[in-house]
């Protein structure tokens, strides 16, 4: 495995980050401990560094499983977790973007991963009420005291990123360097505001589910399962992405590769700064996606797959390319202005 730049910073991390919400038996479909172990060393023994955990993820359990497996080589692993989830639904402060929710989570996160600092602290989805100022000096006061070492942004509009991140900037304080996005062969509408704005400020992007939910692993394909975790009533169970797993599938069949390779080796060609999440409840799993690392396969592969998945752009970036625009912007001259 091979490493890049965690955004603008200088830290190094796994070319994949893997997810660790399956560690845990706490919600019914996670690994036991020893499962989570397994798949764990497995990933470290791949060259993997860059974990990813939440306040919320198994109710606490999966960042005390990490806490133990991290405890061999601390120094070495980049731990990534979340705050802004609830720990108690009933305490009206034990959630939330504010101040006084960030500090109470870090510090429970430590405990529970055992250890002095955070490598990288996500705010885990925008609550639309802490002011930004609050949210953007509480995480500067925390990077300041050591707490944590870099911040990023998930699930959240891109117009209000951009904002904290002017603001910091104006401020000078730290700013986002990463960007936690759901983006995938059938999530691509990130492609409109989020992404462009995530390369604009460079910033790296780990994509979580970058498998649909298991609809591009392929298991879907012939229509619902048991035991699946989607139903019949879920947004993502449609025709349209059925159809692009079932691509998809062709494809990675033509090339002897699992789907799920193939769909996150597609997802990784999407920018040098994409750092894919992977998710796996036992080492097989995780070996499958582990083949996008030393899959082979030209750009007429990638390209049949990002036209079955292709979305439109629409209002304003169709209108703004479109030709009669495009004329009245540059008149007889835009072919020989280089940009």
């Amino acid at each position: 495995m091979r490493y890049k730049l965690f955004g603008k910073s200088g830290l190094r991390v796994s070319e994949l980050c893997l997810g660790a919400m399956t560690f845990g038996e706490d919600w019914g479909r996670g690994a036991n401990k020893a499962g989570s172990q397994a798949v764990f060393d497995a990933f470290a023994e791949a060259g993997g560094n860059f974990i990813d955990t939440a306040n919320r993820y198994t109710e606490g359990t999966s960042e005390r499983y990490l806490g133990d497996f991290i405890q061999k080589d601390r120094d070495y692993f980049v731990v990534a977790s979340k705050y802004s989830l609830y720990d108690d639904a009933q305490n009206p402060n034990a959630m939330g973007n504010h101040r006084k929710n960030m500090i109470r989570s870090v510090e429970n996160s430590l405990k529970r991963l055992q250890t002095d600092f955070l490598d990288v602290l996500w705010v885990h989805a925008w609550d639309f009420t802490t002011p930004i100022e609050e949210v953007m000096r509480g995480l500067d006061d925390l990077v300041t005291r050591g707490k944590v070492h870099y911040i990023g942004i998930s699930d959240t509009p891109a117009w209000l990123i951009a904002r904290a991140n002017t603001l910091a900037e104006l401020k000078n304080w730290n700013s986002f360097v990463g960007l936690q996005i759901e983006y995938s062969l059938i999530q691509r509408t990130v492609e409109r505001e989020l992404i462009p704005m995530a390369d604009f400020f460079e910033m790296a992007i780990t994509p979580w589910s970058p498998l649909g939910a298991g609809i591009l692993t392929g298991k879907y394909n012939q229509g619902m399962i048991e035991g699946g975790r989607l139903s019949e009533k879920s947004v993502k169970f449609n025709e349209k992405n059925l159809a692009i797993a079932r691509v998809l599938s062709d494809v990675a069949h033509e090339l002897q590769v699992p789907p799920s390779a193939l769909a996150v080796a597609w997802l990784m060609r999407q920018g040098q700064n994409i750092i894919p999440i992977i998710g796996a409840r036992n080492v097989k799993q995780l070996q499958e996606s582990l083949h996008c690392l030393n899959l082979e396969a030209d750009e007429n592969h990638f390209q049949k797959l990002s036209q079955i998945s292709s979305v439109e752009m629409g209002f304003p970036y169709d209108f703004l390319n479109s030709d009669g625009l495009r004329k009245n912007l540059y008149g007889d001259v835009f072919g020989e202005i280089d940009f």
